[in-house]
């Protein structure tokens, strides 16, 4: 694992669908500026090929196709200011939900708002870094974490605070899971790249006003202790996706609270990877004939 530097998916201009190693100016890291690849060949889980062919690309995609991703999974209050924020205890053990497949999207998706999570407000915005399992592993030590990791994103692990909290009685996953509801990427920026998780400026800007701004060294469970206690029992494949949880600053713990709107522009960006911008979308009614 992996022979890639900043793996994309990606709708080249002949009109097909590739894995590519992306190509960037000199002196910029955010993959959302990429404009070519290099196409790449093979698993991208195991043997695998950075080609000399180059292609242009029209659009970046979520960075691995749906038949590639196995179990995208959670934390919840995994910086100590937002678990304050939230009015909730630092937790002993990491908080684990799970999102659908079906909510994971691209770094250029709409958001897509459902008409049954517009019937109350509270609808809001989590940046979070994004470990991608590279290989499958069981009860893996802190130490020997990392190395199972094919290399980070960033994403939006969007919510709906009525359906998490109070419609939903307490189940998460059913106020996050909505389809579109993880959009993530530009790319998957190599483990050899990003030797250390932990350093890494996170932030979210909503219509161009960051309202989160934070580093990734201030989780409660680091990547390595996540991975680890994830895998106690518990076999990760590669194509998991872990969303490690999101700082303080989220709309639910504001005064006045700052919830989402149709139309609202959320950018997430995460330090030497780069930035996603989703335009939130409300289903409007459709005439019944």
């Amino acid at each position: 694992m992996p022979s890639f530097s900043r793996l994309v998916r990606f709708l080249a201009r002949d009109g097909r669908v590739y894995y590519g190693d992306a190509i960037l100016p000199r002196g910029v890291t955010d993959i959302a500026k990429t404009r070519q690849a290099r196409i790449v060949t093979g698993d991208i889980f195991g043997k695998h090929e950075v080609t000399d062919q180059v292609a242009d690309v029209r659009l970046l995609l979520a960075p691995l196709a749906l038949d590639d991703v196995k179990t995208v999974r959670c934390l919840g209050l995994n910086y100590e200011k937002h678990a304050h924020e939230s009015k909730m205890a630092i937790p002993k053990y990491p908080v684990l939900f799970y999102k659908p497949v079906t909510s994971l999207a691209g770094p250029t998706d709409p958001i897509p708002v459902h008409q049954i999570a517009q019937e109350e407000a509270g609808l809001d915005y989590e940046c979070e870094l994004v470990a991608v399992i590279g290989k499958r592993c069981t009860d893996v030590s802190e130490a020997d974490a990392l190395n199972y990791v094919l290399g980070y994103a960033i994403g939006n692990d969007v919510s709906h605070r009525d359906w998490q909290i109070k419609r939903g009685g307490g189940q998460w996953s059913l106020g996050k899971g909505f389809d579109g509801w993880a959009p993530y990427g530009p790319g998957i920026v190599s483990s050899d790249l990003i030797k250390d998780p932990q350093t890494l400026k996170i932030a979210t800007r909503v219509n161009g006003q960051t309202v989160q701004e934070e580093n990734t060294a201030d989780m409660i469970f680091n990547v390595k202790q996540t991975i680890s206690f994830l895998s106690k029992g518990h076999t990760l494949l590669p194509g998991d996706l872990i969303f490690t949880g999101t700082p303080s600053g989220v709309g639910m713990g504001r005064e006045p609270k700052l919830w989402l709107k149709d139309g609202d522009v959320v950018e997430v960006e995460l330090e030497s990877v780069g930035t996603c911008t989703n335009t939130v979308e409300f289903a409007k009614d459709t005439a019944k004939l």
